[in-house]
């Protein structure tokens, strides 16, 4: 795969779960609480971390690893579960970041 975008990981992750038959488990249900225990994950890795370290943490690969893997789980979940809902992740972060840039404007623009 030479050109990475949303669309067509959310194909390899479909067709991933469709060679299993794991289609029926995907449930937003399902799907949201996976993305949070995967979230999770992510965090037990800074839990007990000083803010020092954890600007660090990606210098050790063993950890980097394991910071990069639950990302890509993170990643992962929360694109499928936009697949099942019909959400566009990218439209829905754009409209977000327009609306924050509104609610919060930068100091003396308001």
């Amino acid at each position: 795969m030479s050109e990475l975008d949303v669309a067509t990981l959310q194909r390899r992750l479909a067709e991933f779960a469709a060679v299993r038959n794991w289609q029926p488990y995907h449930t937003p249900k399902n799907l949201v609480a996976a993305l949070s225990v995967e979230a999770s994950e992510l965090q037990e890795i800074f839990q007990w971390l000083t803010p020092e370290e954890s600007a660090r943490v990606m210098g050790d690969a063993d950890t980097a690893h394991r910071v990069t893997d639950e990302v890509a789980d993170v990643l992962a979940y929360l694109l499928q579960f936009c697949e099942v809902l019909g959400i566009d992740a990218l439209a829905a972060l754009d409209a977000k970041i327009d609306r924050n840039e509104r609610r919060f404007p930068a100091p003396g623009n308001s």
